[in-house]
């Protein structure tokens, strides 16, 4: 079901409000080509990531896109889904396995219609407030906050890391001489016990990913895990969503052999402007005999991106130790928060929970510090 928005915008492109899932699994082609026309478009924005991610995590009758058309072209999407708790709000498809979040514009037609993809957020909006989590700074939403007439505000999400698109060679001159040796030695080591990788061809991806969950799972077992992957959720939204990935350029998946077995399976997402190693799986056997599996995982990652024109490898959200043995720069994702003037109240209660929830981490972190420097519990 789709229903045209009274943006009150005197323009040839229209809003549209789609909430019908078959009606967004028809847009597959169009979406596709608005998709390549966004140059701050990542990954987490394809149809084939969005539509898969509903299909496995969507609730029914909660489906809110707001395109804009011009003739049966896609000219901006905002792929929207409404929640009712802990306050009504409009969210964006993907949710918490997603990096990034974002809306799609045409960047040749982006000046003409941004004002009419706000004015179709805002008319959808209603009752709801619009919260964007996830944003990566540049992203195309932050347009629609610059447009955005009523009460807004702009507050801190995630923070990433990001190196670089470039080769091996060069992320390794980035680091002091001390630990470039070691990395160095570390890849002769990965070439002496003949660790080989190969890129999966796209007919092969289903068992690849099939691999590479059963290697996530072992290379956990004993140790905090995320228990979202190892839900059959998960596994069917990833196998239906890579392997069209994958076959347009948006995915690679890559397999890494020892002694004719596969070891490991890394799957890179990429875009544009950013590639990102989205999951990973690998053998405890490769630690055993004294292989580094970040190494292994980086060389590869940047094979895939440094003769793409890519500008940026995302180590993507987590702020984990071993990513910073690479030098990587620091980048906050963005939470922006839309309101309209009946809904401000609901903007006041999110930003109002968010300064608690950060004070009470903050306070948990001095208490533990209090605590270590005591010898013991305060």
């Amino acid at each position: 079901m789709s229903g045209a928005l009274h943006t009150g915008v005197r323009s040839t492109a229209r809003a549209e409000l789609v909430t019908d899932e078959l009606e967004f699994g028809r847009l597959e082609a169009a979406w596709g080509r608005l998709y390549r026309r966004c140059g701050a478009a990542t990954a987490f924005q394809s149809h084939a990531w969005l539509h898969s991610w509903w299909l496995s995590y969507g609730t029914p009758g909660r489906l809110r896109l707001v395109v804009v058309r011009e003739g049966d072209e896609l000219l901006a999407a905002a792929p929207l889904m409404r929640a009712r708790r802990p306050l009504p709000t409009l969210v964006p498809l993907g949710g918490a396995i997603s990096d990034y979040a974002d809306v799609l514009l045409d960047d040749e037609h982006a000046d003409r219609t941004v004002a009419t993809l706000t004015e179709g957020l805002s008319a959808a909006a209603r009752t709801a407030l619009i919260d964007f989590r996830e944003v990566r700074p540049g992203g195309a939403v932050e347009r629609i906050y610059e447009h955005w007439h009523g009460p807004r505000r702009r507050l801190q999400d995630s923070l990433c890391l990001e190196l670089p698109a470039t080769s091996m060679d060069e992320l390794v001159e980035r680091l002091p001489s001390a630990k470039a040796q070691r990395v160095r030695a570390k890849l002769r080591k990965l070439t002496a016990l003949g660790v080989e990788q190969r890129v999966v061809a796209h007919h092969e991806v289903d068992a690849a990913l099939g691999r590479l969950l059963e290697l996530h799972r072992l290379q956990w077992v004993g140790r905090k895990v995320t228990s979202e992957h190892l839900l059959e959720r998960f596994s069917e939204h990833l196998v239906r969503s890579v392997g069209p990935m994958v076959r347009s350029g948006d995915a690679v998946v890559t397999e890494f052999r020892l002694d004719g077995t596969v070891m490991a399976v890394d799957l890179t997402l990429l875009s544009r402007r950013l590639a990102g190693g989205y999951l990973y799986g690998a053998h405890p056997q490769l630690r055993e005999r004294k292989a580094d599996v970040a190494v292994i995982l980086l060389d590869a990652c940047s094979r895939h991106t440094e003769a793409g024109g890519r500008g940026t490898l995302s180590l993507l959200r987590g702020d984990e130790p071993y990513k910073h043995h690479w030098r990587p720069d620091t980048v906050v994702n963005q939470r922006l928060l839309l309101a309209r003037r009946t809904t401000a109240p609901l903007m006041s209660a999110v930003v109002c929970d968010v300064a608690a929830r950060r004070r009470g981490k903050e306070l948990l972190r001095r208490w533990k510090e209090r605590g270590e420097r005591g010898g013991g519990r305060p």
